[in-house]
């Protein structure tokens, strides 16, 4: 018989896989979803991580995705002042 402990790590990583699966957070539903004025917490718990954030002067600079695809967020003060996005689905 399978152990109760058992169940606690494979069902979340089993439902955390199958999420992946189901696509990637940088799509054009979600950047709607994106507006200035937002901190950098609300537009991370819409789109996740960024793969990279640079600062300079004053303005953070962060990346979801890559060159083909995805979003350029400029954050100051730590509130979204301009976004685009590249390739979208």
């Amino acid at each position: 018989m399978i152990s109760r402990t058992w169940y606690h790590i494979v069902i979340p990583v089993m439902l955390s896989a199958l999420l992946s699966a189901c696509g990637s957070a940088l799509n054009i539903e979600n950047y709607n979803k994106l507006q200035t004025g937002q901190s950098y917490d609300e537009v991370k718990r819409i789109i996740g991580e960024p793969a990279r954030c640079d600062e300079a002067l004053g303005i953070r600079s962060c990346v979801w995705g890559d060159d083909q695809h995805g979003i350029n967020i400029n954050f100051v003060a730590g509130k979204v002042l301009l976004l685009s996005a590249r390739n979208l689905k």
